[in-house]
């Protein structure tokens, strides 16, 4: 089959869900994108030094965590990194995370994806194009759905026509090499990343991890990359406490969400009373509808340190998607106290704030809401539960305007255009949302006139 047809077919399967707060699991059979605000702050802090030293601008690249067992990580334009679960998972020091995400960045700062050319330009364009649509959505979500599903893990960042050249891969190996030098760290974990798969390369191409299909491996670049290693004077640099820590307790609640509840037990007996392990048995127990246990295990890590606010975050999910939405309000607010500006936190007391039916709570609850989407305009989710915010205190037509953004936002521009111009004619002309709302008919209006012509544009 012509690869420009495949890409048609895949891309056709593309379908846009949502993410919602915290640590979400997508069904078993889709491909999804996982926000949380610990594991993405982790892994902002194992990146921003590392992009900075590559001369990125860290608030201009978004890192995305997939949820896929594969062992795969993979860019694409606009500054984007993805990082498998699987990935994360399998790193067994911070530094070979590090590794990866340096490397990654080195594709981003050597400008691969701009110069590359597999002879396939439009057929790529278009795969980007959907890409770039479903991004517009990751940020966001409503409460009964996962993230971004993508239609299975064959899909996206596996295709070979994202394959980068053995070129690139060894230019993007000595980027990183010197992105962990400048940064006083080791490159020995890239080193021990690809020892430990070095046998990919002997392995036929549909039994490869992905990561090896889209990063052709060889012993030659392995060799190339030892040398510059070996010269640093930070070869030999351990990894600090800090962030082994950090990785085991990401690891920890990542295998929590994401395997099974027995294979958690097994691999997180209850003679270990580590950190990691009681995390990790927290969630599962959650999972297992052991709400005792549960709670006996974050209230036992709550005693260890009573200032992170993870630990109360996971109290309050547990508690509110436990059908206990009043009493989830409290840990809820102590993890807003001790991080008052997250917008996943802001997000979860407004959904618990709504819960209650109180007219002074949905007051709150839209504070909080409009708060989060200052930070994250694209959030669906959060534009979502501001409508029924404003529902319950009878807004309607901002409630309205609230599920314009939201369709806005994930790309449905017939939906976004029909409440826009439905919140119009209620709001008054003198407010921004009227303005907002104008904007948002004259955009769809736009869009939906580019699909039709490039549906009846004649195939090539």
């Amino acid at each position: 089959m012509a690869r420009g047809k495949t890409l048609r077919l895949l891309l056709a399967k593309l379908l846009v869900c949502f993410a919602v707060v915290s640590m979400q699991v997508a069904t078993a059979n889709a491909q999804s994108l996982l926000r949380d605000t610990e594991i993405e702050e982790t892994l902002r802090d194992f990146s921003t030094p590392l992009l900075r030293a590559g001369g990125l601008d860290p608030d201009s690249v978004d890192l995305y965590i997939v949820n896929d067992d594969a062992l795969n990580a993979f860019v694409t334009r606009g500054q984007n990194i993805f990082l498998h679960s699987g990935l994360i998972l399998r790193s067994q020091t911070p530094n070979q995370l590090k590794g990866v995400i340096a490397h990654e960045a080195g594709h981003i700062a050597g400008g691969h994806l701009v110069r590359s050319d597999y002879g396939q330009r439009s057929a790529y364009g278009s795969m980007l194009i959907a890409a770039g649509i479903g991004l517009a959505a990751i940020l966001a979500g409503e409460g009964e759905a996962g993230a971004l599903v993508l239609g299975g893990s064959q899909q996206f960042g596996i295709l070979d026509i994202l394959a980068y050249t053995r070129v690139n891969e060894a230019a993007a190996d000595q980027y990183a090499a010197q992105y962990l030098e400048r940064t006083g760290q080791s490159g020995k974990g890239l080193i021990q990343f690809f020892e430990k798969f070095r046998y990919q390369e002997v392995l036929s191409n549909a039994k490869r991890y992905p990561y090896f299909r889209s990063h052709p491996l060889s012993s030659q670049r392995i060799d190339s990359l030892r040398e510059v290693v070996d010269e640093s004077p930070y070869t030999d640099t351990p990894d600090s406490a800090e962030d082994t820590k950090k990785l085991v307790m990401t690891q920890a609640k990542l295998r929590g969400f994401l395997e099974a509840p027995q294979l958690v037990f097994s691999r997180y007996p209850t003679t270990d009373l580590s950190d990691e392990a009681r995390y990790a048995r927290a969630v599962a127990y959650f999972r297992s509808a052991s709400l005792p246990s549960a709670l006996r295990e974050i209230d036992a890590l709550i005693e260890t340190d009573t200032q992170n606010p993870y630990y109360h975050e996971l109290k309050g999910q547990i508690l509110y998607e436990s059908g206990k939405g009043k009493e989830s309000l409290e840990p809820i607010r102590r993890a807003m106290e001790l991080k008052p500006d997250a917008p996943l936190f802001q997000m979860m007391l407004a959904q618990a704030y709504l819960e209650t039916d109180e007219r002074e709570d949905a007051m709150e609850a839209i504070k909080l809401l409009k708060s989060a989407i200052q930070k994250e305009p694209k959030n669906s989710a959060a534009w979502y539960y501001l409508s029924q915010g404003y529902g319950s205190i009878g807004e309607e037509a901002l409630a309205k305007y609230a599920v314009a953004e939201q369709s806005f936002a994930m790309g449905d521009y017939q939906r976004a255009r029909s409440f826009a111009a439905r919140a119009q004619k209620d709001m008054a002309r003198s407010i921004p949302q009227w303005r907002r709302a104008s904007d948002i008919v004259v955009i769809a209006d736009t869009q939906l006139a580019r699909k039709k012509k490039d549906r009846y544009k004649p195939k090539p």
